[in-house]
């Protein structure tokens, strides 16, 4: 599994998009790999960086780990508007999370935090 966790208040754009994106193809050399996208506290994803993350690449899911209205809808808009070629979940528990990148979870998304 890889980890990518990120700042508080990030505004996340094209070039930053494009940035996770390469390191992450980098970092994983051809193999296939489940993602856990700690987006907490995210401000804001653009549409290019969106358009970017909805790309064919070489992860098999991604869990997108929100805490907050704001990382609910930032995460939701992104699912139905982008519709990733892999399999993707937000979620507000770690463990839950955890439990569907392996493979084993229900697929459900968590609810709507309070």
């Amino acid at each position: 599994m890889l980890y990518l966790r990120w700042v508080r208040g990030a505004v996340i754009e094209e070039k930053d998009a494009l940035a996770a994106m390469g390191a992450v193809n980098r970092l994983r050399q051809g193999n296939g790999y489940p993602v856990l996208v700690d987006m907490a506290t995210t401000a804001w994803l653009g549409c290019k960086a969106r358009q970017i993350f909805a790309r064919p690449c070489l992860v098999t899911r991604i869990v997108l780990l929100g805490s907050s209205p704001v990382d609910w809808a930032i995460a939701t808009f992104f699912l139905v508007r982008c519709t990733p070629p892999w399999p993707a979940r937000f979620f507000t528990s770690r463990a839950e999370a955890m439990t569907w990148l392996a493979g084993s979870g229900s697929g459900r998304t968590a609810p709507r935090p309070e």
